[in-house]
């Protein structure tokens, strides 16, 4: 998603954002056909467009998605893949392309049961992937020191993985993100903000996602707070606010099937 224009009073436009999205190309007499992962991506980035274009923030600088604090500016993005894990949604659209039949119920869970698949493992990975960001960027970490940055990955392993890195192991060299990729000190808001997104979701879950009227009544005020006041607002009031308190791990984890 990228925002060629945004919102400003004082310029007097109104926000448009672009979705560019790398889709499967068709195959011979068969048009382009999205597969999950892209359904999922095309969701991710239309929370981030949603966010930019329903700002009511009237500033440019603090408009939309500009300024909005690290840790959280995925949480529109993130809370949105949900909706591809929700039948009613999934089932509007999910439908083939010749016969017009919906998407087998097995298929369907076999999709949803994808999801949990060694969640366990892939949460620890990235615990462990965020540790060692933080430490390497911290004050307390001497990078002319003694220790080496393997040795840090090393020692962290041992918390974090059941089977440690092997010696010779040289992930951190290509480990553009906290490198080259603007994470540094910063890896730790990929888990975090999948925590806010899934906890956003269960305001959702908590009012019955049959209940048209009150999924409409908790989506406006998603839309009044988390989707309007992008970066004019410190985003822990601004989470407050749509969910009446801070965010807790409990639905993350029900969510990846760690509890219930």
């Amino acid at each position: 998603m990228d925002a060629p224009i945004g919102k400003s009073r004082v310029m007097g436009t109104k926000p448009v954002a672009y979705l560019t999205c790398n889709q499967s190309p068709p195959v011979g007499s068969k048009p382009s056909l999205m597969t999950f992962r892209e359904v999922e991506t095309l969701f991710h980035e239309f929370g981030h467009g949603l966010q930019h274009m329903l700002t009511t923030v009237p500033h440019a600088e603090a408009a939309g998605i500009n300024n909005v604090e690290w840790d959280a500016v995925e949480l529109p993005s993130q809370f949105m893949e949900n909706w591809c894990y929700d039948k009613k949604t999934l089932y509007g659209f999910a439908k083939h392309y010749e016969t017009g039949d919906p998407l087998p119920l097995e298929l369907f869970e076999k999709v949803k049961a994808a999801k949990m698949f060694q969640s366990g493992l892939q949460m620890m990975r990235q615990l462990f992937f965020g540790s060692i960001d933080m430490e390497l960027y911290s004050e307390n970490y001497d990078p002319y020191g003694k220790v080496t940055p393997f040795e840090v990955q090393q020692n962290l392993a041992k918390k974090f993985t059941v089977i440690p890195p092997l010696p010779e192991d040289r992930f951190l060299c290509s480990f553009g993100h906290i490198f080259a990729g603007g994470y540094s000190a910063g890896y730790y808001s990929y888990k975090w903000a999948e925590c806010m997104s899934a906890d956003a979701f269960s305001a959702f879950e908590d009012v019955g996602l049959e209940n048209e009227e009150k999924i409409k009544e908790t989506g406006l005020r998603f839309r009044d707070t988390v989707l309007s006041y992008g970066g004019g607002k410190h985003p822990s009031d601004v989470y407050k606010e749509f969910r009446g308190r801070d965010v807790t791990v409990d639905a993350l984890l029900r969510h990846s099937g760690l509890a219930k």
